[in-house]
C-alpha cells in the first residue's frame, strides 16, 4: 500500500513533500522518492530504505522547486532497491510518474514498449506508465495521461508531471485511493487525507475513473474520458491520528474493513481475462515438477497456521495431493520426512518470522522445494522461497492480523486450483464456477460488515465472560482456532477451539451454565453432526452462537440462541466469509474490556526471534 503526495504552488515542494511522505510511514514502505520541477529540469532523488535516507541524499543536494511528487513504496514488482523506487520517468526524463496499485498487463505493455525502442531501468510495472504517457504526449499531458490509462488493466492511482508543461500537476484514480487537497496559491495530492492534513482541510475525494488536473490556482475535475464534473468539497474535522486510521477508531477495525479490496487486489492479476483459469506467472514449476510432488508441508506460525489449515482442505481436495501442517517451532526438531518430491509452503505475514524462515531453510537443505506465501516483497522468506505467491493485504498495522489472514486464504485457493488445472483433478467448467463465486467475496463481505451493530451486541454479552469456546467440523474448526485465538489476543478472555466431535471426549466436562459457545456451521455436508454438537452443550446449559452460510438457517435457528447469517457461497470459500463476523466480536469484545486493541499486551507485530 504505497503512499502518494503531491504539491504545486509557490512554496518549495521538497519540505512539504517529505513532510506528507512522513505522515504516511504509518502505512508500511520499503523506498522512498521524490521528484521536483528544478532551475534545471525534471530532477529526481529516491532512495531505499528509510526517509531518513532520502532525506541524507536531499541534505548535501537539495531540489529547489514549486511543483512536485513523492512516493514511499511497498513493493509488489522487483525488490526494494533505488531503481525500483518511484518516481519513474520516461528516457528522456521528461515524464515522471508516482503510482499506488498493480498494472496487470504490464508485461504485454512493456513488450510493446521495448519494440518501440523504449528501454526499462526498473523490475516494476510502474516504469510502464511513464513511458506510455511519453509515447503518447502530443503536446497535452491531460490528453496523453486519458489516452496512456486505456491501454491499462489493473488499479491505479497517479501522480503525473511533465517538464514540458510545469505548471499542471495530474493526478488519476482507478481502484487505488487518491484525495486531492484544495489550499490558497497552492494545492495538492495523496493517497490519503494525513498526507496533506497539515496544509488543508479541505478535499476533493476522487472516485474510481476519475482524475484531476491541478495548477497553483485551480483544481480541474473529470472523468479519464474527459467529460468534466463537479463535486463538493469534504472538509476534514478529524485530528491526524484519527486521520490516519481513515476516520476508524482503531487500525483493526480499518482492516477489517479493507478487506474487500485485500481480496480483490490478491486475484488481480491472477485470474485469466475470460474468468475460466488461474494464472500464476511467478509460479517458477513446471507442469513435470508439479505432477512429480507427492506431498506437501504447510509450516507458518500463528494465525498464518491456521491459514494453513484451511489451505491442506484445499490443496488435498483440489488436487488430491497429501498435506501435512506443521507449527513452524516444531518443524525442526520432529525430524520431518523431506524429499525432492516434497513441496514445502511457508506462509507470514511479514516475511521474517524467525520459525518460519528456519523451517524454510530446513526444507531447502533436505531438497524440497519451497513456495513462500507473504505479503512483503523482498523479505527474507520472499528472497530465500524458489517461489513467491505475494498477497495484496498492504501493511497491516494492528498487531491481531485480519486482512492478511483472509488474503493468505485468497492465495491458497488460487494455487489450489492452479495445481488442480495443471494435474486435471478438476475440470474448466468446476475451476470457472469457483473463481466466479471467489469475485463474488468481495461484496459479500461488506455484507458481512454492514451488520457490525448486531456482532457488537454479541461480543458486549461475550465480554463479561473469562471463559468461550469455538466448536466446528471440517474446514470449519480451522476456521474456528483462528476466531479463537483472535478472541484470546485482543479481549484476553480464555477461549479454546475444539472439534466438535470431540467434545464427547472430555471437554464436555467444561460446559457449564450460561457459557458462551460459538458454532461455525458452513459445511452441508456435515452440518447434521454439528448440530448434535451444539445440542449436547445446549443440554448442558451453554449459550449458543451459530455462524451459519445462508439457506441454513431456519434448520439451525433451531438448535441455537442466536444466529449470524453469512452469504452464501462455494463451501471452498466458506472461510473466507465466516471468519469476518469471528474478527468483529473479537474487536468489540476487546473495546468493550477498554483494552488497546492495535497493540495488545505481551505480543508483536514480526516474531522475529526464535
Amino acid at each position: 500500500m504505497c503512499g502518494i503526495v503531491g504539491y504545486i504552488g509557490n512554496r518549495e515542494s521538497q519540505d512539504i513533500l517529505i513532510e506528507g511522505l512522513k505522515k504516511l510511514e504509518y502505512r508500511g514502505y520499503d523506498s522512498a522518492g521524490i521528484a521536483v520541477f528544478t532551475q534545471e529540469g525534471l530532477e529526481v532523488r529516491k532512495s531505499i530504505g528509510r526517509l531518513a535516507n532520502l532525506e541524507g541524499k536531499l541534505e548535501g543536494d537539495p531540489l529547489h522547486g514549486s511543483v512536485g511528487i513523492g512516493h514511499t513504496r511497498w513493493a509488489t514488482h522487483g525488490k526494494p532497491s533505488d531503481a525500483n523506487s518511484h518516481p519513474h520517468t520516461d528516457n528522456s526524463h521528461k515524464f515522471s510518474v508516482v503510482h499506488n496499485g498493480i498494472i496487470e498487463n504490464y508485461l504485454e505493455l512493456k513488450e510493446e514498449l521495448i519494440a518501440k525502442g523504449r528501454h526499462f531501468v526498473s523490475e516494476t510495472d510502474t516504469e510502464v506508465i511513464s513511458h506510455l504517457i511519453a509515447e503518447e504526449y502530443d503536446g497535452d499531458i491531460v490528453q496523453a495521461v486519458q489516452r496512456a490509462v486505456k491501454h491499462m488493466r489493473g488499479a491505479y492511482a497517479l501522480g503525473v508531471l511533465t517538464e514540458y508543461e510545469p505548471d499542471r500537476l495530474v493526478a488519476v484514480r482507478f481502484a487505488s485511493p487518491l484525495v486531492i487537497g484544495v489550499g490558497k496559491g497552492e494545492n495538492f495530492i495523496g493517497s490519503d487525507i494525513p498526507a496533506i492534513l497539515e496544509y488543508t482541510r479541505d478535499v476533493y475525494i476522487l472516485n474510481d475513473g476519475e482524475m484531476a488536473v491541478l495548477t497553483t490556482n485551480a483544481v480541474e475535475l473529470m472523468t479519464i474520458e474527459g467529460e468534466v464534473i463537479s463535486k463538493e468539497i469534504f472538509h476534514v474535522d478529524w485530528d491526524l491520528v484519527t486521520a490516519e486510521k481513515a476516520g476508524f477508531d482503531h487500525f483493526m477495525l480499518k482492516e477489517i474493513y479493507e478487506q474487500p479490496k485485500a481480496y480483490r487486489d490478491t486475484m488481480m492479476g491472477r485470474v485469466s481475462e475470460d474468468g475460466r483459469s488461474v494464472v500464476l506467472k511467478e509460479i517458477g514449476m513446471t507442469a513435470e515438477q508439479i505432477r512429480g510432488i507427492r506431498k506437501v508441508h504447510i509450516v507458518a506460525c500463528g494465525t498464518a497456521f491456521h491459514a494453513g489449515l484451511v489451505g491442506k482442505t484445499v490443496i488435498e481436495g483440489l488436487a488430491r495431493i497429501p498435506v501435512e501442517t506443521d507449527v513452524a517451532s516444531e518443524y525442526r526438531y520432529r525430524s520431518p520426512i523431506i524429499t525432492p518430491d516434497t513441496l514445502v509452503i511457508v506462509v507470514s505475514q511479514s516475511g521474517e518470522t524467525a520459525d518460519t524462515l528456519a523451517a524454510l531453510r530446513e526444507a531447502k537443505r533436505n531438497g524440497a522445494r519451497v513456495l513462500a506465501i507473504t505479503n512483503v516483497v523482498g523479505s527474507s522468506v520472499a528472497r530465500e522461497a524458489d517461489d513467491v505467491i505475494i498477497t495484496q493485504a498492504g501493511p497491516e498495522i494492528a498487531v491481531a492480523s485480519t486482512k492478511a489472514y483472509t488474503s493468505q486464504l485468497i492465495a491458497f485457493n488460487l494455487f489450489g486450483l492452479y495445481l488442480a488445472q495443471v494435474l486435471g483433478t478438476r475440470d474448466e467448467a468446476f475451476v470457472a464456477e469457483v473463481l466466479e463465486a471467489m469475485h463474488k467475496l468481495p461484496e459479500q463481505v461488506e455484507a458481512i460488515i454492514e451488520q457490525a451493530p448486531v456482532l457488537k451486541q454479541v461480543a458486549d454479552s461475550i465480554s463479561t465472560h473469562n471463559n468461550l469456546f469455538f466448536i466446528g467440523r471440517g474446514v470449519d474448526f480451522a476456521v474456528a482456532q483462528e476466531g479463537s485465538l483472535k478472541l484470546k489476543e485482543i479481549s484476553y478472555i480464555h477461549s479454546e477451539a475444539y472439534a466438535a466431535g470431540e467434545l464427547k471426549h472430555g471437554t464436555l466436562a467444561l460446559i457449564e451454565d450460561g457459557i458462551p459457545v460459538i458454532a461455525v456451521i458452513t459445511q452441508k455436508d456435515l452440518y447434521e453432526k454439528t448440530l448434535s454438537n451444539i445440542k449436547e452443550v445446549k443440554a448442558r446449559g451453554a449459550h449458543v452462537l451459530g455462524v451459519v452460510n445462508a439457506g441454513m438457517e431456519e434448520e439451525v435457528g433451531k438448535s441455537v440462541d442466536e444466529l449470524f447469517v453469512i452469504p452464501k457461497t462455494l463451501q471452498l470459500l466458506s472461510p473466507t466469509l465466516s471468519v469476518i463476523p469471528l474478527q468483529l466480536i473479537s474487536y468489540y469484545a476487546s473495546l468493550a474490556r477498554g483494552n488497546d486493541v492495535d497493540k495488545p499486551r505481551n505480543l508483536a507485530k514480526s516474531v522475529t526471534v526464535e
